[in-house]
């Protein structure tokens, strides 16, 4: 169970409750302790006092303001506290905003909010309630840990939440911190109508719906991977190279071959399920003629004999060594029966374990590609089985 990190009083207007901070993510950085190149040994930080070298104990260290060199205004915790005696147990808030009007750059961090106990469940519903309703966020201040934060206070799937944000003076102007960005209505920043439609078919035709799921931090992957790597003594791969910027030049045949990128990725899932559904059309159909006519028990006795692991028998009437089924053959002359076993091997897998396997697999494309897309896509290259057995 999490252990809120403030513990104070949420109010607006003449109304409170107590309610406890509590920490909305957490970091899944890889953990490195710092040794000695060669050895064992770990490396320890220490406070020392730098005139002395000496080790300072946390208890004897306070903080300092320097007006000039070795001159220090000496600054106590509890006088910090003594400044912000309210905000520092209070988030008051001083009125309610629509959220589209906040632009994402001034959030910062994101907080669960809970009410301390739960006889102060009604309060907080009240509040949760009214905030969903109106779709708007309050807007309050708070200390904590010896710092003011602006905070926007909001309703998310039947909880309060707590954002922090930057103040506008923290926010830093664009224009002023890059010297390079290109300057609107210049010669360097001119796109034909031609270019500009190009570049929106692309960006339509890679559309995808939101979905967190989806996405993982792959380095931190990479990281356990290069440990596992090492402790097996197996040599470290090159990292994929890094794309080449984009030459102003060709930017129209860049664009003309990422659109035929982007259809080439699409088009095989789109003819794949055409024709998936009219085999499934024409095995039901067979499937209720058979069942009419009464061919279709004997074929289904033999097909389950089959199966079950008895060996079929030949023309001769001698059974057959082989120990494998053969594949079932469609109309077209096709088998159709390993690829269906693909797609059973790999239609319980979400995207996110389908891509790691059309990683393994070098498959083109794969970032572009739907959950759909990529299944097919390692169906029609025959790693199904194999990939689902090596995960």
């Amino acid at each position: 169970m999490a252990r809120p990190i403030w513990s104070g009083i949420l109010s607006f207007g003449l109304v409170s409750v107590p309610v406890s901070l509590y920490a909305a993510t957490e970091n899944h950085t890889v953990a490195f302790r710092q040794i000695q190149r060669g050895t064992s040994d770990r490396i320890r930080n220490k406070r020392v006092n730098e005139r002395t070298g000496e080790e300072v104990a946390f208890g004897d260290i306070v903080k300092g303001f320097e007006l000039a060199e070795g001159e220090y205004v000496v600054v106590e915790p509890d006088e910090l506290d003594r400044i912000s005696p309210g905000r520092s147990k209070t988030i008051e808030i001083t009125g309610f905003v629509d959220l589209e009007q906040v632009e994402p750059i001034y959030f910062d961090t994101t907080y669960y909010l809970g009410p301390k106990g739960k006889e102060y469940g009604k309060v907080y519903t009240l509040l949760q309630r009214a905030l969903e309703k109106a779709n708007r966020a309050g807007i309050a201040m708070f200390s904590m840990r010896g710092k003011e934060y602006l905070t926007a206070v909001r309703s998310e799937n039947g909880i309060l939440t707590a954002h922090t944000m930057h103040f506008a003076d923290e926010v830093r102007a664009p224009r002023t911190e890059i010297p390079t960005l290109p300057a609107a209505g210049s010669d360097t920043t001119a796109v034909s109508d031609r270019e500009l439609a190009m570049a929106q078919q692309l960006v339509d035709m890679l559309a995808v719906d939101w979905n967190p799921e989806n996405y993982r931090d792959t380095f931190e992957q990479k990281v356990h991977e290069l440990i596992a790597a090492k402790q097996a003594g197996q040599e470290i791969t090159a990292p994929e190279a890094a794309p080449a910027p984009s030459n102003v030049l060709d930017l129209m045949d860049i664009l003309g071959r990422s659109l035929e990128s982007a259809k080439t990725a699409s088009t095989p899932a789109t003819g794949d399920a055409k024709a998936a559904a009219k085999a499934g059309a024409k095995s039901a159909a067979a499937t209720a003629k058979n069942s009419r006519t009464g061919t279709g028990s004997k074929a289904g006795a033999a097909a389950g004999r089959t199966s079950a692991g008895h060996q079929p028998k030949d023309a001769r009437g001698k059974k057959s060594t082989s120990t494998r089924a053969r594949p079932a053959t469609s109309a077209t002359g096709k088998k159709t029966g390993t690829a269906s076993r693909r797609r059973q091997d790999l239609s319980g897998l979400t995207k996110s374990e389908l891509y790691k396997k059309a990683t393994a697999a070098h498959l083109p494309h794969r970032s572009t590609m739907t959950r759909d897309q990529l299944q097919t896509a390692l169906e029609q290259t025959g790693h199904g089985r194999h990939l689902r057995s090596a995960s």
